[in-house]
C-alpha cells in the first residue's frame, strides 16, 4: 500500500484530462487509502460523453488506490468490449505504477460478459445447484436443433395448420426467461400469431428442458437462468457477491430483468456497485431489455443511488446536439440531461425533402461523392436505417454507380438467399436454358432434389420451345402441387401476361409460401421482396432490370457484407442499432417518415412508441459535422395491389414537429427525371456468329 500511494504521489495527476462530472464519477466512494466499497453510483453517461473513458479510469482509479483486482467485478455487453476496457485499463495505471500496472490489471481476472461470468460461476458452484460441472453450452443454432427435435418428437411437426418454426419457438422461449415473464403475456405482447399454441408451446418448452438436463448442455439463455436461481439462494446470493468488492456494470439501459435481477441478488444494499448507462438510447427491448432497470435503479436502494450526468458532447457540434436535444426532450420519462458542446459550427442539420426512395438514393449519393471531391473518406460518412430492407433502393444505386460499401446489421439487400431466389425466378422466365437459375429454383421445391432437376433441364435443353417442354413434364415423386404451381408461374412470367413490373410480384406470390417454409425469420425477409418489387418498378424492362442488377454483383457472405482490406476506403451503411456507440462526420439517415421511424410495428404501445423515438435520437447524435434526415414524399405502400398505384403520400416522422423545425435547415431537393431507356433493336441477320468464334478459341 505504501508502495501505491508513493507512486501515486510521484507521478502526474492521470485525472487531470477528465472533466468535473467525469471526475466526480471515478472518484466517487474513494477514498485514497483501502477504497471502501461506496454507495451504489449511477452513471447517466450522454451520447459522446467519453463513457468508455470514464469507466476505465474508475477502474484503473479503484486498483491504484488499493482495490484489489481479483475482487473487482466489471461487466460489459460484448467480449470485444472487455478486452478494450482492460486495455485501457492498464494504460492508466501505467501511467502510475509504472512496470508494475501489467501485473495489477492482469489480475482483473473477472472481466467479461455477463454470460461469460455466468458460465464461470456456474461451473465453480455447479455441484451446490445440483448441476454436473462437465456441462456443455450450445449456440443458438445448436439450440434451435434441439428445440426442433423436442417439436418433433411431440408431434408438432405434422399438425394439420403450421407450427411456430424451431427459431420462432426458440424466441419465445429466450424472452420468456429473460423478461421474466409469463407465457401467455410474451405471446399476446410479441408474439401475437402464436398465441393459439399456447398450451403446446408450454408442453414443447417443458420437453426441451428435460432434453437438456437429461444431455447436461446448457443454452444461452441458462448462463443467466441458472445463475439467477442460484443468487434467489440468500446463502448462495451472500457467498458469490462476497468475492468481489466492486461490481460495475457498461450499457446499463441494455440489460433485461433477468440480469438486474442478478445484480440485485449480488449486492443488495449496493455498496460497491456502479452501472453506467443512458436512459435515451435503450433501444434494444426486441431483446428483452427494458429501460425501467436504469430508470427505477436509483429507488431500488435505501438510500438512493447516487447519480453522476455526463452531459459534455465530445462528438457533436452545437447544432446537431440542439435538434437531438429537442427530439429527446418530449420523450415522456426519462433523467433530464441536454447534451451540450463547445463544437460551433454555423451548419444546422439538413431536413430534406425528396420524391421517393429513389431520389432518396440519388441525393445520398450526390451529396457522399461530393464529401469526397471535398476530402473526407467514404469510410468517415454512414448511412443509417431503420431496418435492413430500408437500404435496397441506395445498395442498387451504390452497385451501379461502383461506390463501394460495407453494410451492418444484414446482408447486402442482392446477397439475400431470398433475393437471390427471386431474381433466379425472373431469370429462367427470361432464359429457360438458365440451368443455374433453374437448377436453384426446382430445389426450392420439397421434394425436388439435384437428380430431379438435371433431369428435367436436360430435357428442356433439347427442345426448342423449354417452356413448354416444362409443362408437359411429369412432375417429380414427391413434388406434388408445388411443381404445378412452379410450371404455371413459369409460363407466365414466360409469357409476359402480368406485363411489367407486376411480373415481380407474380414471382413473389408463388415464392412467399416457400420463403415462410425456408427461413425462420420469414416476415422480415417479406419485406424485402416487397422492396424488391419497388426498385424494380424503377426500370423499363425485366432485361434491363436482370441486366443493370447483375453487372456488379456484391460478394457478401457474412452479417457484416463484404469484409474490406483496411488500406480500402468504402461508405458505411448500418442499422440504427448496430450503428450504437459508432460515429462519423457525415450521417445520413434514411426514411424519417411515420411508417419507418417509428416503425409501423413499433407503435403498439406508448413504451414502443418512446423506444423508435430513442431510436432517432441514437441516429442523430452519431454525426459529428453533419447530418442529413431524409423524408421521401412519396413512399412504397407494402402489401398494396402491384397494378394498382404503388404509393402513398408520407408524413415526416412525428418526433419531429413544427416546433423543432427552427433546428433544421428544410431543403427539398429537386428529382431529375430519368433519361428514356434506349428502344430494343431486333437484330434482322447475323453478321458475325460470335458464339462460334468463342467457342473455337478453345478447339
Amino acid at each position: 500500500m505504501a508502495v501505491l500511494r508513493s507512486a501515486l504521489d510521484s507521478r502526474p495527476n492521470y485525472l487531470e484530462a477528465l472533466n468535473l462530472e467525469q471526475r466526480r464519477a471515478v472518484e466517487h466512494g474513494v477514498t485514497g487509502q483501502d477504497a471502501p466499497p461506496g454507495r451504489p453510483l449511477l452513471v447517466i453517461a450522454g451520447a459522446g460523453s467519453g463513457k468508455t473513458n470514464t469507466l476505465a479510469h474508475r477502474v484503473a482509479h479503484l486498483i491504484v488506490n488499493g482495490a484489489d483486482p481479483r475482487r473487482i467485478l466489471l461487466m460489459t455487453f460484448s467480449r470485444r468490449a472487455s478486452a478494450e476496457m482492460a486495455r485501457r485499463v492498464e494504460r492508466i495505471c501505467a501511467n502510475v505504477l509504472g512496470k508494475d500496472a501489467a501485473v495489477m490489471t492482469d489480475a482483473l481476472t473477472w472481466a467479461g460478459t455477463f454470460h461469460g461470468i455466468g458460465a464461470r460461476l456456474l461451473r465453480e458452484y455447479a455441484e451446490q445447484i445440483g448441476l454436473n460441472p462437465d456441462f456443455t453450452i450450445h449456440d443458438r443454432e445448436d439450440s434451435a436443433d434441439l428445440m426442433n427435435l423436442a417439436r418433433h418428437q411431440l408431434g408438432f411437426s405434422k399438425t394439420e395448420s403450421r407450427f411456430p418454426t424451431k427459431g420462432t419457438c426458440l424466441s419465445i422461449y429466450s424472452r420468456a426467461v429473460n423478461a421474466e415473464q409469463p407465457l401467455d403475456e410474451v405471446l399476446l405482447r410479441s408474439f401475437p400469431w402464436c398465441a393459439a399454441w399456447q398450451a403446446q408451446l408450454r408442453e414443447l418448452f417443458a420437453a426441451y428442458v428435460e432434453a437438456k438436463q437429461a444431455q447436461n448442455v446448457l443454452d444461452y439463455d441458462d448462463l443467466l437462468l441458472y445463475w439467477a436461481q442460484a443468487v434467489s439462494d440468500t446463502v448462495l446470493a451472500q457467498d458469490i457477491g462476497s468475492k468481489f468488492d466492486h461490481v460495475l456494470v457498461d450499457e446499463y439501459q441494455d440489460t433485461n430483468r433477468l440480469q438486474s435481477s442478478i445484480l440485485l441478488a449480488l449486492k443488495p444494499e449496493g455498496r460497491g456497485l456502479t452501472v453506467v448507462g443512458d436512459d435515451a438510447q435503450a433501444i434494444y427491448s426486441f431483446r428483452a431489455a427494458t429501460v425501467r432497470n436504469i430508470l427505477d435503479f436509483p429507488s431500488a436502494f435505501t438510500p438512493s443511488a447516487d447519480i453522476v450526468t455526463l452531459d459534455r458532447n465530445y462528438r457533436s457540434t452545437k447544432p446537431i446536439l440542439a435538434a437531438a436535444n429537442g427530439v429527446i426532450d418530449l420523450a415522456s420519462e426519462r433523467f433530464t440531461k441536454n447534451l451540450w458542446s463547445e463544437r460551433d459550427s454555423a451548419e444546422r442539420p439538413q431536413l430534406v425533402l425528396v420524391r421517393d426512395e429513389a431520389e432518396q438514393a440519388n441525393y445520398i449519393v450526390e451529396r457522399i461523392l461530393e464529401n469526397r471531391e471535398g476530402g473526407d473518406l467514404l469510410k468517415q460518412q454512414a448511412v443509417l436505417f431503420r431496418t435492413s430492407s430500408h437500404s435496397g433502393p441506395l445498395e442498387v444505386e451504390l452497385t451501379r454507380r461502383n461506390i463501394p460499401f460495407v453494410k451492418f446489421g444484414g446482408l447486402k439487400f442482392l446477397d439475400s438467399a431470398h433475393i437471390k431466389d427471386m431474381l433466379a425466378a425472373l431469370r429462367f422466365a427470361q432464359n429457360p436454358r438458365d440451368r443455374v437459375a433453374g437448377f436453384r429454383l426446382m430445389q426450392i421445391l420439397p421434394g425436388v432434389g439435384p437428380s430431379s432437376a438435371q433431369r428435367v433441364l436436360d430435357a428442356m435443353a433439347e427442345q426448342a420451345d423449354p417452356i413448354a417442354c416444362l409443362s408437359k413434364m411429369p412432375a417429380p415423386p414427391r413434388s406434388g402441387e408445388d411443381w404445378q404451381s412452379f410450371v404455371r408461374t413459369m409460363h407466365d412470367l414466360g409469357a409476359g401476361q402480368a406485363g411489367w413490373p407486376a411480373e415481380v410480384g407474380l414471382a413473389r406470390q408463388w415464392y412467399e409460401p416457400h420463403l415462410d417454409r425456408i427461413h425462420e425469420d420469414a416476415i422480415t425477409r417479406q419485406a424485402d421482396l416487397l422492396q424488391l418489387e419497388q426498385i424494380a418498378s424503377g426500370y423499363p424492362s425485366r432485361e434491363r432490370f436482370l441486366t443493370e442488377l447483375t453487372l456488379d454483383p456484391p460478394d457478401a457472405t457474412s452479417d457484416q457484407a463484404g469484409v474490406p482490406t483496411l488500406d480500402e476506403d468504402y461508405l458505411i451503411l448500418s442499422t440504427i442499432h448496430s450503428a450504437k456507440g459508432q460515429e462519423w462526420k457525415s450521417v445520413y439517415v434514411l426514411n424519417v417518415v411515420d411508417g419507418c421511424i417509428p416503425a409501423d410495428l413499433g407503435i403498439g404501445t406508448k413504451d414502443d412508441l418512446e423506444e423508435e423515438r430513442r431510436l432517432l435520437y441514437v441516429a442523430m447524435t452519431r454525426a459529428r459535422d453533419r447530418l442529413h434526415l431524409v423524408t421521401p414524399q412519396r413512399f412504397f405502400t407494402h402489401g398494396q395491389n402491384p397494378r394498382g398505384d404503388r404509393h402513398v403520400y408520407a408524413s415526416r416522422t412525428r418526433f419531429i414537429p413544427a416546433a423543432l423545425l427552427t433546428h433544421f435547415q428544410s431543403v427539398v431537393w429537386p428529382s431529375v427525371p430519368a433519361s428514356a431507356a434506349p428502344g430494343r433493336q431486333e437484330v434482322k441477320q447475323v453478321r458475325v456468329d460470335v458464339g462460334a468464334r468463342m467457342r473455337g478459341m478453345w478447339r
